[in-house]
């Protein structure tokens, strides 16, 4: 049903065409998004337009990486317009993907008129708790789009080098971080390799 900003519950009646009676009914059985004004009146919300806009989110770890920031973007910029999707924001953010203090992702996180959310890997978004920004934002009636899920295919080995890419960057420093953990999630891929070749 759709009803207007301020418009009583007499005047919603009459847009939907239905008795006044009967609107009122809904009102009192919660199916009408409406508040009752001291005066009396009935006042029916109107309902929040969903959220259409496509944004793509790009995050290197270094400014040296420019290179990977085009290539990132031309290959979501492709993806969008393989499927057809409004692009109303491209953010680019330099940044760690353990750094929780990233004012451009947490501005996007918040656009109302972001409806997807398009990432190449859920690692560019954030290294942990990327399930539960997906549920939070479902739960608005938006998502996230991760281009390639998973970096192996393999949840547990992915879960290992996110523990490792956290260490690392205690450990070594967060410039760091990302060499050894590629250099690290080399050498699982190829332990694991090797044991299913045996």
């Amino acid at each position: 049903m759709w009803y207007f900003i301020g418009m009583k519950l007499s005047a919603y009646a009459r847009q939907v065409g239905v008795t006044y009676k009967t609107a009122y009914a809904w009102w009192k059985a919660g199916q009408l998004d409406a508040y009752q004004l001291p005066t009396g009146t009935i006042i029916v919300r109107a309902p929040k337009d969903a959220a259409t806009g496509v944004a793509l989110y790009v995050r290197v770890s270094s400014a040296d990486q420019k290179d990977e920031v085009v290539r990132q973007v031309q290959r979501l910029r492709d993806y969008a317009a393989a499927r057809g999707y409004q692009v109303v924001a491209e953010v680019i953010e330099i940044a760690s993907g353990l750094n929780e203090e990233r004012p451009k992702l947490k501005q996007l996180l918040t656009d109302a008129r972001v409806g997807v959310l398009v990432v190449e890997h859920q690692d560019r978004l954030t290294r942990f708790g990327y399930s539960y920004i997906a549920m939070l934002l479902e739960q608005q009636g938006r998502r996230v789009e991760a281009v390639f899920p998973t970096d192996s295919g393999d949840d547990l080995v992915d879960d290992f080098v996110a523990v490792i890419t956290s260490m690392a960057a205690h450990i070594y420093g967060r410039r760091n971080a990302n060499r050894r953990a590629a250099q690290i999630q080399a050498c699982v891929k190829q332990c694991i390799e090797q044991a299913e070749g045996v």
